[in-house]
């Protein structure tokens, strides 16, 4: 049988690991596929062809139309990134009959509705394992393994720049600004790392795992994002301290409410083995009624890594070919016409405990009023602590754990603290989450 012919757009990181995988491994992955699968046509703008093993017998090119609308073309991959000029070859792969392959989260969060409507209507596949958790097969897991199961909720460390940031600040007791331009300096952050200190990044993947898992459409709009930028190394050592660790967490929950979806920093316990998820390592935890806790690890960004997945996509795709539409896996998980319309719920209504950190001044009767203030709004605290003064403070850190409360009565319980002239400055709050089995 004649080899699958395939376009790829984008000769970087992920792009030349890719020609990489697929080169050096086309034996092995032509067992798996049934066929062998090949790179015939490639588009970058730039490129360096000495730090690619692979090239040999592929067709370069500065068009990707060109190479999307290349008739011997049968699948496309597209690792551009972005919203533009992404969303349109894709949308022009599939009008003109071709699989595609991406690992673009940003556009599957963002488009993928559309995508997915488009792709249904045309009869082809779009895969996109690479899109979350780089090398970790979580969309195959989510889409496949755990079929029979209802989830219950899912927790992930699902961007590795944060991930290192707080590792660093945890061990070594860094500052935040210090650990990013260190992360910036490693490749691991961007020149403007806001999409990962600000948890778009993170946002982006959590909202394709919350449609696989619940089966409800993309809705990336409605996704509570908070970043790391306001964590102190004070933050991450008090954590430790009262047996917990702080992560940037992406959770989705099903509630009697709706579906939480929500990313932010987060306080778990540190015995829990996803607390321990350090470095640049992403990992998701899954919780199913029938197989229970699941834990999947790996490295979640990285040439061949990322490029793991593209290749697994292809030789999915390949196997597909032979198959007619309708039988085939569905995009998120559910079969289209069975999307729940299931509500998102908003952050002010989800109910979950906290760590609070506020500054007072040192003097009797102020823990009183903050806990009476707490105590009013039916918020129980679980744990409180008064920290010694820096050096000439007048203030002191009081630090608590709260008993799980609703978050619109905890914003009321806040803003209440804060307008104490016994305090100074605003109050620290980060969620927590026992994630229990």
């Amino acid at each position: 049988m004649e080899p699958v012919k395939v376009g790829l757009l984008g000769l970087g990181t992920v792009g030349g690991g890719t020609v990489t995988v697929l080169s050096r491994n086309a034996d092995e992955i032509a067992r798996r596929a049934g066929r062998g699968i090949r790179i015939t046509h490639a588009a970058a703008k730039t490129y360096d062809p000495d730090k690619i093993a692979g090239l040999d017998g592929i067709e370069v090119c500065d068009d990707a139309f060109a190479v999307v609308d290349n008739p011997e073309v049968e699948i496309i991959i597209e690792l551009i990134g972005g919203y533009n000029p992404a969303l349109e070859l894709v949308m022009k792969a599939i009008e003109n009959g071709k699989h595609v392959v991406t690992a673009n989260k940003a556009l599957i969060a963002m488009h993928g509705n559309e995508i997915f409507a488009a792709a249904q209507e045309k009869g082809v596949t779009v895969a996109f394992e690479a899109a979350v958790a780089g090398g970790i097969p979580i969309i195959k897991a989510m889409r496949e393994g755990l079929t029979a199961n209802h989830i219950e909720w899912l927790a992930g460390i699902i961007n590795g720049t944060g991930n290192f940031i707080l590792t660093e600040m945890r061990d070594k007791g860094r500052d935040f600004a210090e650990v990013l331009a260190e992360a910036q300096a490693l490749g691991y952050a961007e020149a403007n790392p806001t999409f990962d200190v600000e948890g778009i990044d993170a946002a982006h993947k959590l909202t394709i795992l919350g449609s696989l898992a619940f089966g409800i459409p993309l809705q990336f709009d409605k996704t509570y994002t908070e970043g790391i930028t306001r964590i102190t190394r004070q933050d991450v050592a008090y954590a430790e301290h009262l047996g917990y660790r702080i992560k940037h967490l992406g959770l989705a929950r099903k509630t009697a409410a709706g579906i939480e979806m929500r990313v932010h920093p987060t306080l778990i316990p540190r015995k829990r083995l996803i607390a321990n998820v350090d470095g640049v390592m992403n990992a998701v935890l899954v919780k199913g009624d029938a197989v229970g806790p699941t834990l999947y690890y790996g490295a979640g960004a990285g040439a061949e890594p990322t490029a793991s997945a593209v290749v697994a996509d292809l030789v999915d795709v390949a196997r597909a070919l032979t198959t007619d539409p309708e039988n085939r896996v569905p995009h998120l998980a559910f079969q289209p016409a069975h999307l729940s319309d299931l509500r998102v719920v908003d952050i002010e209504e989800v109910t979950t405990a906290y760590y609070l950190r506020v500054h007072a001044e040192d003097k009797p009767g102020v823990m009183a009023k903050v806990a009476g203030i707490l105590g009013d709004a039916g918020i129980s605290i679980e744990a409180i602590q008064q920290k010694e003064p820096e050096e000439g403070e007048t203030h002191v850190p009081l630090v608590m754990i709260t008993h799980p409360v609703v978050e619109g009565n905890m914003n009321q319980a806040i803003e209440k603290i804060e307008a104490l002239d016994t305090i100074n400055g605003s109050v620290v709050r980060i969620r927590l989450e026992e994630l229990g089995g």
